[in-house]
Formats: C-alpha cells, structure tokens, sequence
C-alpha cells in the first residue's frame, strides 16, 4: 500500500496494517522521516512539499513492488505527505514487515534511497531569509 496525501498519519495503524498483512512477519522496520528545524547550517521555519500527481503515487508503487521481489519480505507500506509541514511533524513513513530483521532492515533502506531518488516530490525550505528548493537528497 502507497499513499501520498496532506493530512498526518498514524504510525500506529500503519504498523498494524503491516503486522496483519502476514502470519510469516517476524519483524517489522520503520523509517520516518520527520521536519527538521536546521538544514545546511541555517534555520527551518517550515517545509513545502510538491509533487507530480499520479506520477508520485506510481513510482511509490513501482518501489513497493521491486521491493518485494528484491528482498526476503512480506510487505511494505509507504506513506508520503506534501502541503505544508510544520518542525517536528512526519513527512514519509516507510513499514517494511519479514520473517527475519536484516531483510527489513535493508529493503527499509533501499526503499527509501529510491523514494528521494526518482520520486517526484520537491521540498521548500522556508528559511528568515527566504525559501530554497532542496535538491540534493541525502
């Protein structure tokens, strides 16, 4: 499941959903990624997030997938947030639930690496001295 959307989420129900995806889920590893008030040494007052509709849901889909047949796991959620976000609040979120932890742990990565590399979704900074399209992903 693949969601992009600008209200919050639960990370509670999004583990759930995981969880009961599959009896065979011995683990379960999460990203979130969440507003940070410093970025390159200046200060954030807020993030905008912009995406390609339809476009951004299908490379989430597309990274779920390949996920799947690429690791040793039972699933994956992938929730994405644009609009504005406020520090401290969550902006992706990334469940990935397996038999065993290091699967998780390394499709967990991988989908999240892919996610900031060929999803269309651009980040604004809004900084006292203005606002800056970020993009370099690290």
């Amino acid at each position: 499941m693949v969601r992009v959307q600008t209200g919050d989420f639960s990370v509670d129900e999004e583990i759930a959903r995981v969880k009961a995806s599959s009896g065979d889920i011995g683990g379960i590893v999460v990203f979130l990624g969440i507003g940070r008030g410093t970025s390159r040494g200046r200060s954030i007052k807020k993030l905008d997030f912009e995406h390609y509709p339809g476009m951004a849901e299908k490379r989430l889909n597309e990274i779920r997938e390949q996920s799947l047949k690429d690791f040793d796991i039972k699933e994956v959620n992938i929730v994405h947030r644009i609009s504005e976000i406020g520090i401290g609040e969550n902006i992706v979120l990334i469940v990935v639930g397996a038999a065993h932890r290091a699967d998780a742990f390394k499709a967990c990565k991988w989908c999240i690496d892919e996610l900031k590399r060929i999803t269309p979704i651009w980040k604004k900074e809004t900084t006292p001295d203005g606002e800056i399209w970020v993009e370099e992903h690290p």
